[in-house]
C-alpha cells in the first residue's frame, strides 16, 4: 500500500511540475494568437495561428517591419507591421513610404499594389495630419496593416505604447498549409 502511495505522489508531483512549467512559457516565453480578420493580407490570412515571442522585446528593441501583437484600445490583441519608431517622422506620399524624408521600400506589398487599378494601396498623410506629432514619441510606435485600405492601425488608433506590446510574431503553424515563416 505504502509503494503504491508513493507512486501516486511522485506522478502527482510530475503533474504539477509540467503545468507549472508550460503555464511558465505561456505566460512569460511564447503564446499562440489567432489572426482575425483581412488586416494583414496578403501577408497573413484570416484564422491563420501565429506564436508569439514575448521574450524578444525583453532582450532587445523593434525593428521596423517586425510583426508585432499589442493590446489595442478596445481590449482586444491586434497584429500590424512595425512602420515607425521613436523619433522617426513617417509620411506616405503617393503610395511611398517616407521615413525621415527618405524613400523607404516595402517589399512585402510589391504584389498588392500591382493589383490594384483605382486608387493607391496607401492614402497620402503625414504623421502631423493625423496626430500633431512631427514624430513618433519615445516609447511608442507607429503601425500599419498589409491590407492598407482595410486596417485599423495606428492612422486610427494613434501610437502604440510599448508596454503594450505583447511581442513579435513570425512563425504560422495553422493551417498546415500554411506554415511558414513570415517576414
Amino acid at each position: 500500500m505504502t509503494r503504491q502511495k508513493s507512486e501516486v505522489w511522485e506522478w502527482m508531483k510530475a503533474l504539477v511540475i509540467a503545468v507549472l512549467l508550460a503555464a511558465g512559457i505561456r505566460y512569460f516565453l511564447f503564446a499562440p494568437i489567432v489572426v482575425d480578420g483581412l488586416s494583414m493580407m496578403p501577408t497573413l490570412h484570416d484564422q491563420n495561428r501565429m506564436v508569439v515571442s514575448k521574450l524578444s522585446y525583453n532582450i532587445g528593441e523593434p525593428k521596423r517591419f517586425d510583426i508585432v501583437v499589442f493590446h489595442a484600445p478596445e481590449q482586444k490583441d491586434y497584429i500590424k507591421r512595425v512602420i515607425g519608431l521613436p523619433g522617426d517622422h513617417v509620411e506616405y506620399k503617393n503610395d511611398v513610404l517616407y521615413i525621415n524624408g527618405e524613400p523607404i521600400e516595402e517589399p512585402y506589398l510589391d504584389g498588392a499594389k500591382t493589383e490594384l487599378i483605382d486608387a493607391p494601396l496607401t492614402y497620402d498623410f503625414e504623421l502631423e495630419q493625423l496626430w500633431g506629432e512631427k514624430t513618433v514619441p519615445e516609447g511608442h510606435l507607429f503601425v500599419m496593416g498589409d491590407n492598407r485600405r482595410f486596417s485599423k492601425d495606428s492612422r486610427d488608433i494613434g501610437f502604440v505604447p510599448m508596454e503594450s506590446v505583447i511581442g513579435k510574431t513570425n512563425v504560422v503553424y495553422w493551417p498546415l498549409s500554411e506554415i511558414r515563416f513570415v517576414d
